[in-house]
């Protein structure tokens, strides 16, 4: 046995022992190079086939290209394993449990308005909606409120086109304050009986605070018809109460004065916070207003065409946020909008 062929064999032991490391393809390529690339161990081998006597070619060189062919199939077959070994890891293995994925869920807002809506449903009532950019006719003068009314004014409410229109022109643009033109635009679309929900988005120049912000729910109720009573809206919201909040909390009814209205009244709840002792949500009265209701003014038929002497009905509105903070005992309705998810994540 000749020198060269030794060191061939030579070659194809370190050549072994390197491929039993490889453990990807970049690994498996560096090794490639180091033994069968162009300046390779391998090449350089061959190149001193020539000084190898005439007579010992034939032999050494039968022999030299069986170890070189050995040298190649051991770097295909570690190439080959790669692949298989990847194509396993990468295949899915049905036996293993299905990996766990973090899902969302509704937020308190969305709870508690889906929650109203299926309420009212389950009385008869059915959800209309309406545009959050409304026209002042729809949204103050077709509800009877007087042009001196505070809440028209621009410290109050959102206008646009200001340029072109005056805040008090009936045709000026601005962001709903309540969702009372749902039921301007219902009446003004269909005949009696009327029996709506309007749920939806408002917004006026509030200070936020604890429990008030610039922009906020309200879900408001219309029914019409002919005989309809107060006893009517009074069974109605004491109903609604009893379902959402449940009986331990108590409920209140006041006299109070809305131009759409009258006689008009305000829904309490008592306040969940100090039982009805006084602390700062309540502002110390021991109740938390829910909700504003009462007897259609007939005022406000005459401008949608309703016949006010064979039309009556009621209409009710309450703000989502502050019933949330009643059902679910929150002491803050900032809380609900700083998408902390220490706090979302608790309903």
């Amino acid at each position: 046995m000749t020198d060269l062929v030794k060191e061939f064999q030579d070659a194809l032991s370190q050549a072994k022992a390197a491929l039993a490391a490889v453990n990807d393809m970049s690994a498996l390529e560096e090794c490639r190079v180091r033994f069968l690339g162009r300046k390779g161990l391998v090449p350089a081998l061959m190149s001193q086939l020539g000084k190898v006597p005439q007579d010992q070619k034939p032999v050494v060189g039968k022999t030299i290209n069986l170890v070189k062919q050995e040298i190649q199939q051991a770097f295909d077959d570690c190439g080959a394993k790669l692949k298989q070994d990847k194509e396993a890891a990468d295949a899915l293995d049905v036996t293993l449990p299905g990996r766990q994925r973090p899902i969302g869920h509704k937020h308190p807002i969305s709870l508690v308005m889906d929650s109203a809506v299926a309420i009212f449903r389950r009385m008869g009532f059915v959800v209309a909606d309406g545009p959050d950019i409304e026209t002042v006719w729809n949204n103050f003068d077709a509800l009877n409120s007087p042009q001196d009314h505070p809440s028209r004014t621009l410290e109050d409410t959102f206008y646009f086109d200001l340029d072109q229109h005056h805040w008090l022109d009936p045709a000026a643009l601005m962001l709903r304050t309540h969702t009372s033109p749902v039921q301007i635009r219902t009446m003004k679309a269909q005949k009696p009986p009327v029996r709506i929900v309007c749920p939806g988005r408002c917004y006026r120049r509030d200070t936020p605070d604890a429990t008030h912000g610039m922009s906020f729910h309200q879900i408001e109720g219309l029914y019409v018809d002919e005989c309809v009573s107060l006893a009517d809206l009074k069974g109605t919201l004491a109903a609604f109460a009893r379902e959402m909040f449940g009986a331990h909390t108590k409920v209140r009814f006041r006299p109070h004065f809305f131009p759409f209205t009258e006689p008009s009244v305000e829904c309490d709840a008592s306040c969940f916070i100090c039982a009805g002792k006084g602390c700062r949500v309540c502002k110390g009265t021991g109740w938390i207003e829910i909700a504003g209701a009462g007897m259609v003014n007939p005022a406000v038929f005459e401008n949608v065409g309703y016949d006010p002497e064979t039309t009556t009905g009621f209409a009710f509105g309450m703000g989502i946020e502050r019933t949330a903070m009643i059902r679910y005992a929150i002491s803050d309705l900032r809380l609900l909008y700083d998408n902390d998810l220490r706090f979302l994540r608790q309903f």
